[in-house]
């Protein structure tokens, strides 16, 4: 499949790396397939990436693994969520959440509330709500967590 992004030009991506959203998304019940895409600086995946709407390809969402903000993040997601993924093994899933980038940068935040998971082997996806908005708030801010990581790695390498 080819199709023209905002933020990536003409992408191509194979059927099997299509990530199906069988219930949609939170506010985009008719958004189903994506693709997830990396900028060249995040190849790695260890940084911001985003989910590209194959049916409206001007629609992404950046997204970004909660750990890498948040390293306790392990919220208990109820199975009933999980069941349209089929079978999944935990070496098997993937989680992320969505980021918020507002124009004043320092408010950047996630939300730790809806996660969004992937079975990396049946490329099923579902975006749940959790049920603890102290514990897993909507905006978790970053800006801090992530200009301190980024400093430190600059020390690293020196």
């Amino acid at each position: 499949m080819t199709v023209e992004t905002r933020l990536f030009g003409t992408i191509t991506i194979d059927d099997d790396k299509i990530i199906r959203f069988p219930g949609g998304i939170i506010g985009f019940p008719d958004l189903t397939d994506f693709a997830l895409m990396h900028d060249s600086e995040n190849s790695d995946g260890k940084g911001l990436s985003f989910l590209v709407s194959l049916q409206e390809p001007t629609f992404s969402m950046p997204v970004m693994n909660p750990l890498l903000v948040r390293e306790s993040y392990n919220p208990v997601v109820e199975d009933d969520y999980l069941i349209p993924l089929g079978e999944l093994a935990e070496d098997e899933m993937l989680v992320l959440v969505t980021v918020t980038v507002p124009h004043e940068i320092e408010k950047m935040s996630v939300n730790l509330m809806a996660p969004i998971i992937i079975n990396v082997a049946t490329r099923k996806a579902a975006q749940v709500i959790l049920n603890d908005d102290e514990e897993f708030p909507i905006k978790f801010p970053i800006y801090e967590i992530l200009a301190k990581a980024k400093a430190d790695a600059g020390k690293v390498g020196k």
